[in-house]
């Protein structure tokens, strides 16, 4: 059950109903994400994988991390690793997180909860469960994005956002059938909290079974659909397309997206939850390895060149005891 919920979706702001002069984005791609684990073995799905990173432009992977309901002694978190040339953004869903960085941002996110890290030109970082969910147990579910940034803000200072729950911007459907999270960007008049260097919107939807959302779309934003759990459709009429969890839709140009619900879901879900995200594309080379993001092959060198040499930060003396890794995602 998703963190961030409404008795009454009907008393949120309201998406316009669109005009239906506007062109509906057609979808013009389908794709499974396949399962892995990341960081110390948490299991996670690659929910980019396999898609050009031309359709992806300016994100450039993104992690589903579980949903997992761990054992006592199970949950599993990162070591400490560098990052440099874009920005991570990692949404607790249900659950708890704890961050730590070089440059003292960090906390513990929780249900609904976002943290917004801006590399930049270098940072190290420790995503772990605190020890009492370790010892407990429990579930936890998110999502880790990755948004580029464009050269000209590679090299940019390093910056933290802590994104609260609460914070969260909140719409509906015109009929109440969604409940829209808006964590960066703006809909139908309602802005996000975050902060973008590239411009983007990212927006965590549930559509009651059986319902369906047309959302207005920017024109010169790419846009991308994936299912968290549940199943329905994308797109819109003969070219409407079926959604199953862990799936990712990559949607061509257009003016709207289209998004319904099965009306039949698993008993234990509340509807359709789908991650809606789309940005500027920033159309510049990328050379990407490991925790790095640059524009060229020349520019990923130096990065390791300045982790090995300790340019990219050091571990605070508050986290010694926690041993710094080799390079990570």
């Amino acid at each position: 059950m998703p963190a961030v919920t409404v008795d009454n979706p009907l008393t949120l702001p309201r998406v316009p109903v669109t005009d239906p002069a506007l062109k509906d984005r057609p979808v013009v791609s389908l794709t499974t994400a396949p399962r892995g684990f990341e960081g110390e073995g948490f299991p996670v799905r690659r929910a980019f994988a396999g898609i050009d990173l031309r359709a992806l432009d300016p994100f450039i992977m993104m992690d589903q991390m579980g949903e997992v309901e761990y054992a006592p002694g199970e949950p599993k978190g990162t070591p400490w690793h560098p990052h440099r040339g874009f920005e991570t953004v990692t949404y607790i869903i249900d659950g708890i997180f704890e961050h730590a960085d070089s440059h003292g941002g960090g906390g513990v996110i929780t249900n609904g909860d976002t943290q917004w890290m801006t590399a930049g030109a270098g940072i190290l970082h420790i995503e772990k469960p605190p020890e009492h969910l370790v010892m407990s147990g429990g579930l936890f579910h998110g999502l880790q994005l990755w948004v580029n940034l464009p050269s000209r803000l590679k090299m940019a200072e390093p910056r933290y956002q802590d994104l609260r729950s609460g914070q969260v911007g909140l719409a509906t459907s015109p009929d109440g059938g969604a409940l829209l999270r808006i964590i960066s960007g703006e809909l139908a008049g309602v802005q996000g909290p975050g902060e973008t260097y590239t411009p983007s919107t990212l927006i965590h939807a549930t559509i009651a079974p059986g319902a369906q959302i047309t959302l207005p779309w920017r024109a010169d934003y790419n846009a991308l659909v994936y299912a968290l759990s549940g199943d329905g459709q994308v797109g819109s009429g003969q070219g409407s397309r079926a959604l199953a969890s862990g799936q990712t839709a990559v949607f061509g140009s257009g003016d709207t997206i289209t998004i319904a619900a099965d009306p039949v879901q698993e008993s234990r879900l509340s509807g359709f939850d789908v991650f809606i995200l789309g940005g500027a594309p920033i159309r510049e080379p990328v050379a990407a390895h490991g925790p790095f993001v640059m524009n060229a092959q020349a520019e990923l060198v130096q990065a390791f060149e300045d982790y090995q040499a300790g340019r990219l930060g050091s571990i605070p003396a508050a986290h010694m005891s926690v041993d710094a890794s080799t390079p990570d995602a």
